[in-house]
């Protein structure tokens, strides 16, 4: 993956560069007022992706082949996680609805109460 990353940057450098040259030698425009460094940065980033990705795809297929063994990894940790806290939540419903033994006698005794007063 450092690789990769170096890699890439070093084709952007080397963008970075070439438009430099043809900015300063009057071949390409000039940005507006103190906007130059920045228009340099962002053509050079449009010249070097493109590169990039042709030049540099056989690279690309081996940095991911090392990462989507963890990926996978991580995201089936993630999906047990998920399991785990949804069978937890479940089963705090369940026993929040399910009325124990003393709240059925309460609410007996309630209902009685009541009824023997509206009598």
């Amino acid at each position: 993956m450092l690789r990769y990353t170096l890699m890439r940057l070093g084709i952007f450098v080397g963008c970075f560069v070439v438009v430099w040259a043809l900015v300063y030698s009057g071949v390409a425009p000039r940005g507006l007022g103190a906007s130059n460094g920045m228009w340099m940065v962002v053509l050079a980033l449009l010249v070097s992706a493109p590169i990039s990705f042709v030049a540099l795809r056989k690279e690309r297929d081996r940095a991911s082949a090392q990462i989507a063994p963890h990926l996978d990894r991580s995201i089936n940790h993630m999906k047990s996680n998920l399991a785990a806290n949804r069978s937890q939540e479940d089963e705090a419903d369940d026993a929040a609805r399910t009325p124990g033994p003393r709240a059925t006698a309460e609410t007996d005794d309630a209902a009685q109460s009541t009824s023997g007063k509206a009598s």
